[in-house]
């Protein structure tokens, strides 16, 4: 699904191409993952809070394991602890989509106006198989997912990873997101980002702007969200951002 070099690019007053993230963003599985998180630590005989759950939102899977390991009596490797926690998610996806409003509607607005899409999320790359297959062939051009890079958000490696199949910049693109954690990656990349905060506030970002709904936004407000964001996104700043998550 990676977008070659010799298609057409969108018009300039709209984004070189637009990055999403997953959960919390395009689809409200954060409370699938606290369920099955709850589900898995109970059966430990450990105690999981929701605040434990919102330190875990956006980070890499394994990362997330190995938080769960350390907190609770859960067992065994970080591998399996995904395994566990993914296989519930997934089945609770396939049973329901929850869709976040304005998400579908603003992705096949894109898709009419040529504009490329990535999806960029740390979950693995059966549950974004279970989001790909909800919507229209050509929705994402290309697809990174957690156990297809070697460091997970906050880092910027997914989304560097998804600039270089779509053959864009990152100051002409724009990344959607919902984390901090994931706000930090794409920011760190150099794509200027836009944040709809769900199930954790996110702290203002150089290079980010915040708003509450998908709802209602065209291609050309996702075009006027990068140009007004560009400039605060300096070449120099970027490097050592990126320098600072490695």
């Amino acid at each position: 699904m990676t977008r070659h070099p010799f298609l057409p690019s969108p018009p300039e007053d709209l984004p070189a191409a637009v990055l999403w993230d997953m959960d919390g963003t395009i689809v409200d599985t954060e409370p699938s993952w606290i369920a099955e998180e709850y589900v898995l630590v109970e059966e430990a005989g450990g105690t999981w809070t929701d605040a434990d759950a919102h330190d875990l939102v956006g980070q890499d899977l394994l990362t997330s394991a190995g938080i769960i390991l350390d907190r609770t009596p859960v067992s065994g490797e970080p591998e399996q602890v995904v395994r566990r926690l993914l296989d519930g998610v997934v089945q609770r996806t396939r049973a329901h989509v929850p869709w976040r409003p304005g998400a579908r509607e603003l992705l096949a607005s894109l898709r009419e106006r040529g504009v490329p899409c990535a999806l960029v999320t740390m979950s693995w790359t059966e549950l974004a198989d279970v989001l790909v297959e909800q919507l229209p062939g050509g929705t994402f051009d290309t697809v990174v997912t957690g156990d297809q890079v070697s460091r997970g958000k906050p880092h910027p490696e997914a989304y560097l990873e998804a600039l270089a199949r779509l053959g864009v910049a990152p100051e002409r693109s724009l990344a959607v997101e919902d984390s901090p954690t994931g706000a930090t990656a794409s920011t760190a990349a150099g794509v200027p980002t836009l944040v709809v905060p769900h199930t954790v506030a996110v702290p203002p970002l150089p290079g980010a702007v915040q708003m509450g709904t998908l709802e209602g936004l065209s291609p050309a407000d996702l075009g006027a969200v990068v140009r007004s964001l560009r400039s605060e996104l300096h070449p120099e700043q970027r490097v050592d951002r990126v320098h600072d998550q490695a």
